[in-house]
């Protein structure tokens, strides 16, 4: 899937946004400044806007390493992994604990060693040389196996 501008990734981040419900998770693969914090925000404030309330400043939580968004019934957990040295890092905050009360975003999962049957990964890479597009691979496992990504 090509993204050939930020409008291309907010759309397909609200399209993926309506998709999600409590327990759901995404994570986001991708170097620095290829567009993982931007797609959460989107996601983010695409739903507030439906919800009706304010848009949120998002921001990447690498320094903070998590951020929570409360948006009416609907909560959204966003962790920025980049700092983290290991897994024993990933393992003790407890990011895997009550998924059911809320929807999770993850940048830099790749150290997260027992990743979760049902997850949506998505993997941003730049076009060619050229810096303002992006190519997406986009997998799905468990609930999302199935799902064709394509047809977003």
């Amino acid at each position: 899937m090509k993204l050939n501008s930020l409008e291309d990734t907010f759309n397909l981040s609200k399209k993926i946004g309506k998709l999600l419900s409590n327990g759901d998770m995404i994570f986001l693969y991708g170097e620095i400044g290829v567009g993982k914090t931007t797609f959460v925000r989107g996601l983010i404030n695409n739903l507030e806007v439906e919800k009706g309330i304010d848009e949120s400043q998002i921001l990447s939580p690498t320094f903070n390493i998590v951020f929570d968004y409360k948006i009416k019934n609907l909560t959204i957990m966003h962790y920025d992994l980049y700092r983290l040295k290991n897994s024993k890092d990933v393992n003790e905050l407890g990011i895997f604990a009550e998924i059911n009360d809320h929807i999770t975003l993850i940048e830099w999962p790749e150290l997260i060693e027992k990743k979760p049957d049902s997850r949506i990964e998505i993997f941003f890479g730049y076009l060619d040389e050229d810096f303002e597009k992006r190519n997406l691979k986009i997998k799905g496992y468990g609930k999302w196996s199935n799902y064709d990504f394509k047809k977003i």
